[in-house]
């Protein structure tokens, strides 16, 4: 993680402070930046150093295209029993999203405290890391959740929220009421990732190149604004070869992750349609395989258990898949895949074979 030293620093002291017991209420921390700048990296690498390990680590974003309500405990939902929980079954049913769920619905406030009293069943005696990703692509009840968790007493959990500024989320005015709200929480830590200096350029570059040159290193950072996943693009798309190659002319990909979001800010997702995908997408063997999962309609733990792999190393594949195509959602990247066979055949570099499975809605 170069040049994210101090945020990872800071993000280990926050677990520390729950480990040890010292907060009555969740600690909070909210990490802000643009597409790209790896906010998803940044808190798998924390994950992965926190120490001693989180007994639970509960992660979840926005499942479908159009939000649905408490989408973020769905996605934490999805693949767990719950028929061991002690929590009413219906209620159960409507949180995760089942199309089993019955007509009568809860109402609103009494839905939110079973969301919140389903999350601490999960926690347990903890400590635990609630994880929430892409909190700007939200629906409103999973915002409201989100806030409500991070001033619940006694609930032993570093909550990590990892967003695009609230200007770009789906509904502006209630995530930044959220962002608000979680940056109001005592001894919040705040992080925006911004891109790389140019002496960070040079780090990354110096893993590939020896001694890179400085002329080169100015080039790369001019190209690709500092921004680390379009770094590692260049990087991957010219791996193997000379340096110079870096410098060579390349128009960016249509409808790149990196290109200025175009959508109006509160444009309903529901009406937006799928981002056009990059006509040419290098993807890794791994990042494959997790493609063909998602297409299949796996959830994060259904794929860790299938091909050996952690959760958390899923979703950093998915996170990586949802930037590279394009897409906004594990339900867009698969339907992606699925058009990429008959429409634009040479576009993928590996056979989708599985039909797009959708989410279940309420």
């Amino acid at each position: 993680m170069v040049g994210r030293a101090g945020e990872l620093a800071e993000l280990d002291r926050a677990w520390s402070s729950v480990v040890l017991g010292r907060r009555r209420s969740p600690a909070v921390a909210v990490v802000t930046g643009g597409p790209g700048v790896g906010k998803s990296l940044l808190v798998a690498a924390a994950l992965d150093a926190f120490t001693p390990r989180p007994e639970v680590v509960l992660s979840g974003a926005a499942r479908v295209h159009s939000p649905a309500p408490y989408d973020w405990l769905a996605a934490v939902l999805s693949g767990r029993d719950t028929t061991r929980l002690n929590l009413p079954a219906d209620a159960l049913a409507w949180l995760a999203q089942q199309p089993t769920a019955p007509r009568e619905r809860y109402a609103p406030g009494t839905l939110l405290r079973l969301a919140v009293r389903t999350v601490r069943v999960l926690v347990g005696a903890g400590p635990a890391v609630l994880v929430v990703e892409d909190l700007h692509a939200l629906d409103p009840a999973s915002l409201n959740l989100v806030g409500e968790l991070a001033t619940a007493d006694g609930l032993p959990a570093l909550l990590v929220v990892a967003t695009r500024p609230a200007a770009r989320a789906v509904s502006p005015e209630l995530a930044g009421r959220t962002l608000a709200r979680l940056c109001g929480v005592r001894g919040v830590v705040r992080q925006h990732l911004g891109p790389l200096r140019p002496a960070e350029v040079a780090e990354v570059l110096s893993q590939v190149y020896a001694d890179p040159r400085p002329e080169l290193v100015q080039e790369v950072w001019r190209r690709t604004d500092g921004n680390p996943y379009a770094l590692t693009e260049l990087l991957a798309a010219h791996a193997g070869q000379d340096p110079d190659a870096l410098l060579a002319p390349a128009a960016p990909p249509s409808g790149s992750r990196l290109a200025p979001e175009s959508s109006p800010a509160g444009v309903p997702t529901s009406r937006r349609a799928v981002p056009e995908a990059p006509s040419r997408v290098c993807l890794t063997g791994r990042e494959a395989e997790v493609l063909d999962c998602l297409v299949a309609g796996m959830s994060n733990k259904q794929v860790a258990r299938a091909l050996g792999i952690s959760v958390r190393t899923v979703t950093v594949h998915v996170s990586n898949l949802l930037r590279k195509t394009g897409t906004a959602s594990r339900t867009e990247v698969a339907l992606w895949a699925v058009r990429q066979r008959p429409a634009q055949p040479q576009s993928v570099d590996h056979e989708v074979v599985a039909p797009a499975s959708a989410y279940p809605r309420q």
